[in-house]
């Protein structure tokens, strides 16, 4: 009985030294993947465009030919991106137009709008932010106005 035990001892310690052999020899293996790792992918999220910004505009008489025509209220959108539209209605005449910045200015522009009558209004402004600015304008028969726009 003792040989036999010396025999499954001897089978259990070959084979503790075989698997340890095993696994020694192993641990110098490494894996590779199947498939090579793909690149991260960058995901752009447009983002909202922006909305334009509407607001008053106010054009005060600057001679005397605008005194007869009192203040005018006027209305403006900039869209943001270096331009934008504006309306006025003086005595009954309604007048729309465009107004675009000076080329090389962030603040300087031009504003030109005509009537449905055949007037003519041309002004110039500066702005002290997207919806804040002053200018004159001068219709084509001669009333000068000071303009002051934004909240």
């Amino acid at each position: 009985m003792k040989a036999e035990m010396n025999s499954n001892l001897k089978r259990r310690i070959a084979l503790c030294i075989a698997s340890g052999a095993t696994a020694l020899a192993l641990t110098g293996c490494y894996v590779v993947p199947i498939q090579p790792q793909q690149q991260p992918q960058a995901i752009y999220v447009p983002l909202a465009p922006l909305s334009p910004v509407t607001f008053a505009a106010r054009l005060y008489p600057a001679n005397e030919a605008a005194a007869e025509y009192g203040m005018q209220q006027a209305v403006v959108t900039n869209d943001l991106n270096g331009r934008g539209h504006f309306s006025v209605n003086i005595r009954g005449e309604q007048f729309s137009g465009e107004a675009t910045r000076v080329a090389g200015s962030t603040r300087d522009g031009l504003a030109n709008a005509a009537g449905n009558r055949g007037g003519m209004l041309n002004c110039r402004y500066t702005l002290n932010s997207t919806a804040l600015g002053t200018g004159n304008c001068v219709l084509n028969n001669g009333p000068r106005f000071t303009m002051h726009f934004g909240s």
